[in-house]
């Protein structure tokens, strides 16, 4: 494969208004690090920049910077955007030593339909979409593919049954790490007779309580007003 060059430049004054003016003639602030050089700032080429975060490979594409004729391996190791625009605002990137191995995340993508779903209804859930390794810069792979149409109810894809090189890359996830499967849909449970009937709330008691209460004071006040409605015998 063909370098892959992005255009740098030594960048000495900071602020907010000169970071704005990169940006408009086309480039971006960037930090350059790690290695046994000393930490550079730059502006590069935020085309070539951009152009690498949407490739294949992405944050893991290996390139070279070119400050005045002297090429620095790199790869990108974060960056910002505006969450408005989309627009790429700054850039830290880490130079590569070639025969030196590094860790970085790979992702991991599927392909295929599972007999479990298609044959046996389940559904294909993806639980984990990267990996970490441990490889030398030049063999970082751009991606792990996994066929999962033989992938049966209740079965898995884990991070051992990746089809990794072992000569060249060493996994670091944990190898029983699931990366996906196949369960089974959970479909809502009907409750049992007695479980809804005791669910159900009878008829408040309390009304029929109040209905004697108000019969019974009733009662008293007829009773009560008897007593009172009596005359009181005349004494002869």
């Amino acid at each position: 494969m063909a370098d892959i060059i992005v255009e740098g430049a030594p960048r000495e004054e900071r602020g907010k208004n000169k970071a704005r003016r990169l940006r408009v003639s086309g480039k971006v602030p960037a930090v350059l690090y790690g290695g046994k050089g000393e930490a550079l700032s730059l502006s590069v080429n935020t085309k070539q920049v951009t152009a690498i975060l949407r490739s294949e490979s992405g944050q893991n594409t290996l390139f070279k910077v070119d400050l005045a004729g002297k090429h620095e391996p790199a790869i990108v190791k974060d960056w910002q955007v505006d969450p408005v625009s989309g627009r790429l605002l700054h850039v830290d990137l880490i130079r590569i030593a070639m025969d030196v191995r590094m860790r970085v995340k790979v992702p991991v993508h599927t392909f295929g339909e599972p007999s479990g779903v298609k044959v046996q209804g389940g559904v294909y859930e993806v639980v984990t979409r990267e990996v970490e390794v441990e490889v030398l810069p030049a063999d970082i792979p751009t991606e792990f593919r996994v066929d999962v149409s033989n992938l049966a109810l209740n079965e898995s894809i884990r991070a051992s049954d990746l089809p990794i090189d072992t000569k060249k890359i060493k996994l670091l996830t944990e190898p029983h790490t699931v990366l996906s499967h196949v369960v089974t849909l959970r479909a809502e449970e009907e409750k049992p007779a007695e479980v809804v009937a005791a669910a159900t709330p009878a008829e408040p008691e309390v009304i029929k309580k109040g209905k004697k209460e108000v019969e019974g004071e009733e009662g008293e006040e007829g009773a009560k007003g008897g007593e009172k409605g009596e005359k009181p015998e005349k004494k002869k």
